[in-house]
This record gives C-alpha cells, structure tokens and sequence, in this order.
C-alpha cells in the first residue's frame, strides 16, 4: 500500500529530522529511519495499530518521543501527523477536514 504524507506532516517530518541532525548528523538519519520503518510497518499492517480519535490510528516509536497518525484509505494511506508525544495532543484533527 503506498503512504501520502499531508504538507504539514511532510514539513513536521522534515523539521524533526533538521532538529536531531543539528544535535549530530547521525542522529537525524536514525530518527529519519525510525519514522520510515514505523511507515513500512503500517503499510504492512494498518489494523495492527490502535484507533487514536477514530477514524484515525497511531504508531509511536519506541526510540523518539515521536509517532505517525494516519489514516486507511483504500488504495493508501494517508499520514496526518508526525508528532511529538508530549506536545498539543489534538492538534492535527483539523487536518481531517
């Protein structure tokens, strides 16, 4: 299944990677990595992860206080979010619309 990121999941993605690879260079690919495996991982199975404000479904890694909200359409899914577990929860549901 392919994956569509909305802009500002794109640009929220790029800003994280930017943030950690100006701590160290390396340390932006991983999270990078990390955000791309947690993608490959619910493209596989979208089900397996929990209902986060149905008819949404989250995935958060277990490395970065980041995770990917996204939702199943039927030939992709659609990333709403890359976010930031501890800052402004609901803040992508205007996003759905």
């Amino acid at each position: 299944m392919r994956i569509v990121l909305h802009p500002a999941a794109d640009e929220e993605l790029s800003e994280a990677v930017a943030y950690y690879a100006a701590i160290d260079v390396s340390l932006g690919q991983r999270f990078y990595l990390e955000m791309e495996r947690l993608m490959s991982e619910v493209c596989v199975h979208p089900k397996t992860f929990r209902p986060f404000d149905p008819p949404a479904r989250r995935h958060f890694s277990s490395w970065f206080p980041y995770g990917i909200i996204y939702l199943e359409h039927d030939d992709h899914l659609w990333i709403v979010a890359v976010m930031h577990m501890k800052r402004k929860p609901g803040y992508w549901k205007a996003r759905l619309q």
